[in-house]
Parts: structure tokens; sequence; C-alpha cells
């Protein structure tokens, strides 16, 4: 017998009704003052990672510029001004400490990053889905979302008499406690430490990417990493590929971002010979999708959701995107990818997959097979239960005022507006 699929229902999006434990939380950090001292953050992690060096002059430039757009954004609650302080170190106690990794070991240089898939399309379009299964195959290597925000060990730490990683005790201990304060959060995009996640979260170790975007409302952030030169980004974000892979063995990768989206050029420039699907839904319910994570998420970030500004915000977050794909999709080669449609991604992804390794010059094997059988019938869609979205009654826009802006995208591409 089959399982019953939960309906959440989230009737507090607009104006959030905290439970007590969220409400302790925000009060805890009410009266403490959060500051994003550039300075400050540099010791705090050189004082865990050994030593100051970052291998880049130039990066406390964009991490002041990153600093700046957080404390712009007034509405952040000192809970989450203190999460994005949090990040900001551990991302600089990581490059710190892979700086010194590639000092002592010069030849991570010279590993080959050869012939990854690449999953390419927008937040809520199915990548997440996609890339999980695709990492299924034992062949590829992907990036757990435990290594994800701790690509580089800790100097002087290491397994304790569990013999488990101590990344990955820290990255469930944050799950653990994310299911506690917003566990809705697992029926829209479940990060536990085994999932697999977006490059983009190891890219941010350069200062250069949209993941700031997800955490705060930075305006000024999105227009300074849009003026920066991506391929020299992207060229970090392969470094930081290769030191994994001498780290943790050499296989072909699979890779996934919407951030892609609008960086075609640099990302092919830096991956030459990679095979990429791109995956395409009806930007209404992509849209819908995203706002609706973040405004649950924004209960305890900000102290006033504004569910309007989202909407705006991220319409126009995802017509950049857009944009620049159908703009670009031809400087990938036609042989060398697919477009899935998101409706295909609920039954018909063996196909699919065929197709994409025969692009890719892969074989399909049975052991790979396997896998994906396995995984697909052991994480149904709606697994932790499906969330009732409602576009209009929460940000005040219907789907159709969204679509107005895609007609380009759905003139270009095989898409089919959602109910």
């Amino acid at each position: 017998m089959g399982t019953v699929e939960q309906s959440i229902v989230i009737d507090d999006l607009a104006e959030p009704r905290l439970t007590d434990i969220q409400r302790q939380a925000v009060d805890f950090m009410a009266s403490r003052p959060v500051r994003l001292d550039v300075g400050q953050m540099f010791d705090e992690a050189a004082a865990v990672a050994g030593h100051a060096d970052v291998g880049d002059p130039t990066l406390r430039e964009r991490v002041a510029a990153h600093a700046a757009a957080v404390d712009a954004d007034e509405g952040l609650t000192n809970l989450g001004r203190y999460t994005v302080r949090q990040r900001i170190v551990r991302l600089l106690r990581n490059r710190m400490s892979l700086t010194d990794l590639l000092k002592r070991y010069p030849e991570i240089e010279s590993i080959p990053i050869e012939k990854p898939f690449i999953v390419v399309g927008m937040p809520r379009s199915g990548t997440t889905h996609l890339v999980n299964l695709i990492a299924a195959d034992s062949r590829r290597r992907a990036l757990p979302y435990w290594e994800s925000q701790e690509p580089m060990p800790v100097p002087g730490e290491g397994p304790g008499a569990s013999g488990i990683d101590p990344r990955y005790l820290r990255s469930q201990a944050e799950h653990d406690a994310m299911l506690m304060m917003t566990p809705h959060v697992a029926a829209m995009h479940d990060r536990f430490p085994e999932a697999i996640e977006e490059e983009v979260e190891i890219l941010d170790l350069d200062f250069a990417s949209y993941v700031l975007e997800w955490h705060a409302r930075v305006p000024d952030w999105r227009d300074y990493y849009l003026s920066l030169d991506q391929t020299v980004h992207y060229g970090y974000l392969k470094k930081v590929l290769q030191a994994l892979t001498f780290l943790r063995g050499p296989r072909a990768w699979v890779l996934k971002s919407p951030q892609h989206c609008g960086q075609l050029g640099p990302l092919m420039a830096t991956f030459p010979d990679a095979t990429v699907a791109f995956t395409h839904r009806d930007p209404a319910a992509v849209v819908q999708s995203a706002i609706t994570m973040l405004a649950y998420g924004d209960r305890l970030r900000r102290h006033r959701v504004e569910p309007e500004w989202l909407a705006e915000y991220w319409t126009d977050h995802v017509h950049r995107l857009l944009s620049a794909c159908v703009r670009d999709r031809e400087l990938v080669p036609a042989e060398r990818s697919i477009d899935i449609n998101f409706r295909d991604l609920n039954g018909h992804e063996i196909p699919l997959l065929e197709e994409l390794y025969a692009r890719g010059g892969v074989e399909l094997t049975a052991p790979a097979r396997g896998a994906f059988q396995q995984y697909l019938d052991s994480n149904p869609r709606g697994k932790h239960g499906r969330v009732r979205y409602d576009l209009q009654r929460h940000f005040g826009v219907t789907a159709d005022d969204v679509r107005r802006r895609f007609d380009f995208y759905f003139d270009r591409f095989d898409v089919q507006p959602e109910n």
C-alpha cells in the first residue's frame, strides 16, 4: 500500500506566528549586536586556520562589499545577521585552509576536471532532484551538503572514536536544528548532510556568487557581483574542485546551480568538455516556489516578511537569469546538451538519463541503472509532504501577472504554464 502524501498549508506566511522555540531564538539574539567588521572576521577565521593567507589580495575588497550590502539591509533580525556573519567567517577559514593546501601540494592545480555533467536550471525547476539522481551513479563525484559547507578540514581536526568526519557531524546537528526551527523546509528543499548541493556554495569561497541573495536583501551585492569578470571566479571554482578531487578521490563530477543560467560563457570557458542538462519550468511556478520558501525562512531572518518585495525582486531575478540563458544557450554545443521539461522529472527520468549519458559519451551501465531506480523508488516526489502554494493570497500577484514578463522564454523552450 502506498503512503498518503501530506498536504502542508502554511497559513501565516505573511504574518508569521512564531512557535515558542522560534521566539526564544529571535529574542535571545535581539539584545546581542552583530558587527560585520571585516578585519575582525578575517582574524577569527585565521585563528582557526592557523594563518591568514587567502591567496588573493583583492579578496578583502569583495568581502567588504559583501558585508556592506548586508549592513544596508535594515530588515534583518540579529539572528539573521548572526547567521550571515558566521557564514562569512566559515568561508574565510575554508579559503585560508585551501590556500595552505595548495601551497603544500601545488600539483593539485594540474588535476584534470574532465567531462563533468552539469545541471543548469532555475531554482525549484527540478535541478536538485536531477543532480541527486545522477549522483546515485557511483562513478560520479558530487558535492554533498556537509562538504559544501566545510570543503576543507579544520587544521588538526580529525574523526573521533566514531570514525565520522566532524564536518559531517556539525552538518547533521545543523540539519536537526533546522528541522526543529523551520520544519516545513524539508518539504521545499531538504538540505540533509548527504544531499547533493550546489557548487556555487564553494564558488562563494571567492566571494563572487549569488548565494548571499538567499540570506539577505542585497541588491547592491547583486549589482556588484554581476559586474565582476566571472571567468576568473569560475576558474577559482575549478581550483576548489581540483582540491576536493585530491582529498577524496578522482571521479568525473556532476555539478549544478541556477546561477550558471546567467554565466554560460564563463561556465563553458572553464569546463569546455562538459555535458549540460538544462531544466525548464513555468517561471510563475519557479517564482511561487522560491519566494514561498524564502518567506517561510524570513520569519526568523527578518523583522517583517514583506511578501510583495519578495515577489517583485525574485521575478526580476528569474527574469535576469532566463534572459541570459536564452541569449547564451547556443554557447553550449547541441551535441553535448539536452533540454528537460520539469513535468518529465516525475516518472520519465530514465529515458532522459539515457539521452544525457549518450550525449556525454558515457556508458549507462546496469549497476548505474539499478542505482537510479533505487533512488527514484526511495525518493518519491512529496516524500516530506507537498506544500500548497497560493501566489495571489500570500504575495498579491497572480501567475499570469508573472508570466507576462516571460513570453521570450515560453517561445524559446517547450514549457507549458502550470495550474
